[in-house]
Formats: structure tokens, C-alpha cells, sequence
């Protein structure tokens, strides 16, 4: 079976609509990537490289910075909703298109639904007496009706959205600012946290380094931009813009954001009692800081749900399109939306949840460690097909990208917590290579059929 033309991969995804401008494609790859993470400040990472994190977010950003200029390069020239996707399956080979959008989607649909339930974790603390599934479905249909409207007015309610991310985000640096400066009428705290309970480097360069492991998934989302490209008004302007508004954005977010952090409060208590965007609000003697950060952190649940579910809904579609799965999940509606694929994306939600709830202990784990690798594997792969898409002309950062994302792939074995990244990451190549050959088997098979009737 060999690769499709150029532009028979794309001819194969027209149909969605042309709606999305360069402010809702930079939205909605913040709305994916800015996750409940950054506001809970967990402290797993800065467990693992203490001050130094400062250094892991600096070192993903420029992989990031990497990621976006070759993907942009190659959504410029082919934009469409499959994108790197199609671009692997175009550029190196079907199964490659196959294996990437099979793992993203997979893995686009646990990390949903545990925002689900993170959502749903978040509404108990106003209503303490609601079953939280009872939440996770509401939340659920919600979704899937914003994802059902015409693209333009989807984009528009993820904007505001991401808004409520981007304007928090934004309060808490001003008032950390003022905080370490002593403007609070306090004294100032200055950066004596940053340099004091074992140093800036408490863990050394390994620390550094092994701590990218988990920063590197606070940056997945800057490929959205790329599935956004078939729905962009004017792909050759805005994906450029977007890619290179989203990449610079959420890198200063979250440079900016964590050197706050483990200024504020030693790292080695950071996240352990509250999260310190709490903290910096109740300490300034605001009222309702926990509610008020209840509703942050319930609005990047949704927001970061609300964007992956277009990711997961597009990527299905882009399947069905190439032909792997059923035709019916590649019908778009008179709206633009594909609506089949949104809906069985919708019951991968629900079987996610259910994983989660009934064996956290067993299947979640394994199914957590693919999805962590699936990302890994996504981004890798978007470096090598940009290396094939240039041919003859060698793209020296792409090579770099394609290094460094393999070294922290491999890296994720010797980091607490991240094994399972590579203990599930060879049996899913391995379901991915028997469900490659079903898939192809079941067309040849559908084609062979429709000769005889036509004979």
C-alpha cells in the first residue's frame, strides 16, 4: 500500500468550514495547552529539579519553539485537519499516518476525560452533595454541543474561555510582583527562595534535565495550531501568526509564571499544603481567594476539555477520511461540524472516565503511560516527517527537535511516577501494527466486494 499524491491526502478532508481567525486558532492552542497544571502547581516537577525548573521550562520552550517552525512550514503548504497526521502518512508512509493520529486521539481522550473529572473534583466544593459523574456528564453534553456549532462560533466561546486562564494568570503575576518587591506593605521576599534550601540546583543538571520529563507536557497543545489550519480563513496568514503568537505566549507564561513560584515559597513546600496562586491571593487578605481560584482552575478543566475534544473530534475525522475507519465518522453536517466522529469521541470520554474510576490501580495506569507516550511519539514524529517533507534540504532543527524529544522520551524510565511511559509505550506500537493491518485488511476486503457487485 503506498503513500497517496500530496494532494489527494488533503482533497480527502475538504468539506470543514473555513471560519477560524489568527486570535481564536491562538486561543484555542492556549486553551489546550494551559492546563489545571499550572494553576494547582502540584510541585512534581520542581520535586524533581527544585529551582532548576526554571531551566527545564526554558529548555522545552525552545523545543517547542523547534516544533512550531516546522510544523507551521509544513500546515502552510498543506493545511488541513489531519495535519501531522496527514503530513506523516504523505511524507513517510500510511502506517505512520495511522500510528500518529490513532495515538493522538487515544491520548487526546485520557487526558479529557481526567479533566473531566478534575471539573468535577472542583464543582464539589460548591456543591458537596452532587455526585461528581453526575457532573462529568453534564460537563460532557455541554462540550460536545459547543463542538457541534458552526466552527466560527466554537472558537469564539473558546476564546472567552481561555480568557478567564489568560487574565488569571495575569492578576497573579502583577500581585506576586508586588509581593517579592515588598509593595504589600510586607517585607519583600525578594529572591532568597530561589537561592536557599540546597541552592538553585539542589539536584544538579540531572535534576534539570529529568524535570523536562513533566514540564514537556505542560507544552503539549502547540500543535493544535496545526489541526486548526483546515478551518483557518487564510491559512498562509494566520497559521504563521498563530503558531508564532502561541509558541512565544505560553513559553513567557510559563517561565514567567514558575519563577514566580519557587520565589514566592521555598520549592521544596511548593504545592504541598495549597496552591500558590492561593496562597498570593489569601495572603494579600482578598475575599473568597479559594472560590475565586476554584473558578480559575474549573475554567481551565473546561477550556482545556472543550479544545481537545475539537482535537479528538478532527482527528477522528481525518481517520475516517484516510480511510481507517469507518466512512460514516468522516459526515460533516450542514454547520461544518463532524458531528459522527464528535459523538463516538464522546463515548471514548465515557470509557475513559470509567477506567478511571473503576480500575485507577490497573488499566488507568497503563492507559495513563500511553498516553504520555503517545504525546512524546506524536512530537517525534512531527520532526521526522519535517525532515522527509524538506527532502534534500536538511532542516538542522528538526534533527535537533527529533533528538531532544527522544532523549526525554528515554529519559521518562529513570523519572518516579513515569515508568509506565515506556512499559506501555511497546505494546501500544505493537496494537497499533495488528490494528494497521485489520484496517487495511477490512478495505481491501470492502473494495474487492464493490468490484464484484459492480461486475
Amino acid at each position: 500500500m503506498s503513500a497517496p499524491a500530496p494532494h489527494q491526502a488533503v482533497d480527502n478532508e475538504r468539506g470543514l468550514v473555513r471560519q477560524l481567525s489568527t486570535g481564536q486558532q491562538l486561543m484555542m492552542a492556549l486553551g489546550g495547552a494551559i492546563g489545571t497544571g499550572l494553576f494547582l502547581a502540584s510541585g512534581l516537577s520542581v520535586g524533581v529539579a527544585g529551582p532548576a525548573i526554571i531551566v527545564s521550562y526554558v529548555i522545552v520552550a525552545g523545543i517547542s519553539l523547534l516544533l512550531g517552525r516546522a510544523l507551521t512550514e509544513m500546515a502552510v503548504r498543506h493545511p488541513t485537519a489531519g495535519a501531522f497526521g496527514v503530513y506523516a502518512e504523505m511524507y513517510l508512509s500510511p502506517f505512520a499516518g495511522y500510528a500518529v493520529r490513532v495515538s493522538y486521539w487515544l491520548m487526546q481522550v485520557i487526558a479529557t476525560g481526567g479533566q473531566l473529572v478534575a471539573a468535577s473534583i472542583y464543582m464539589s466544593y460548591w456543591f458537596p452533595q452532587v455526585p461528581g459523574a453526575l457532573w462529568v456528564l453534564a460537563f460532557a453534553v455541554v462540550l460536545l454541543y459547543f463542538n457541534s456549532r458552526p466552527v466560527g462560533r466554537f472558537g469564539t466561546i473558546e476564546y472567552w474561555f481561555v480568557m478567564i486562564k489568560v487574565v488569571a494568570v495575569a492578576v497573579f503575576v502583577g500581585l506576586a510582583t508586588l509581593v517579592l518587591a515588598g509593595l504589600t506593605g510586607e517585607p519583600a521576599v525578594g529572591t532568597q527562595h530561589i537561592t536557599s534550601h540546597g541552592g538553585f540546583w539542589p539536584f544538579g543538571l540531572k535534576g534539570a534535565w529529568l524535570g523536562c520529563c513533566f514540564v514537556i507536557y505542560s507544552f503539549i497543545g502547540v500543535e493544535i495550531v496545526g489541526v486548526t489550519s483546515g478551518e483557518a480563513s487564510d491559512p498562509a496568514r494566520t497559521i504563521p501568526a498563530a503558531m508564532r503568537r502561541m509558541v512565544f505566549g505560553l513559553s513567557a507564561i510559563y517561565i514567567v509564571t514558575i519563577t514566580l513560584l519557587v520565589a514566592l515559597e521555598p520549592w521544596d513546600q511548593l504545592g504541598v499544603v495549597q496552591s500558590p496562586f492561593v496562597s498570593v491571593l489569601g495572603g494579600l487578605g482578598i475575599p473568597g481567594a479559594a472560590g475565586l481560584m476554584n473558578f480559575v482552575v474549573l475554567s481551565a478543566a473546561l477550556s482545556s476539555s472543550n479544545a481537545n475534544l475539537y482535537l479528538i473530534a478532527r482527528t477522528l475525522f481525518s481517520l475516517s477520511r484516510a480511510g481507517f475507519v469507518p466512512s460514516t465518522l468522516g459526515a460533516i453536517t450542514s454547520a461544518g461540524a463532524p458531528l459522527n466522529a464528535l459523538l463516538v469521541s464522546g463515548l471514548g470520554l465515557v470509557a475513559a472516565v470509567l477506567v478511571r474510576a473503576y480500575w485507577p490501580d490497573t488499566a488507568y495506569v497503563w492507559f495513563f503511560g500511553v498516553a504520555l507516550f503517545g504525546a512524546l511519539f506524536v512530537w517525534l514524529m512531527i520532526f521526522v516527517t519535517h525532515i522527509a517533507f524538506c527532502g534534500s534540504r536538511r532542516p538542522l532543527t528538526s534533527y535537533v527537535g527529533a533528538l531532544l524529544v527522544g532523549a526525554i522520551l528515554l529519559s521518562t524510565w529513570w523519572v518516579p511516577g513515569l515508568e509506565s511511559t515506556l512499559v506501555a509505550g511497546g505494546p501500544w506500537l505493537l496494537l497499533l501494527a495488528v490494528g494497521y493491518r485489520v484496517s487495511v485488511a477490512g478495505r481491501v476486503s470492502k473494495a474487492a466486494g464493490s468490484d464484484t457487485s459492480s461486475s
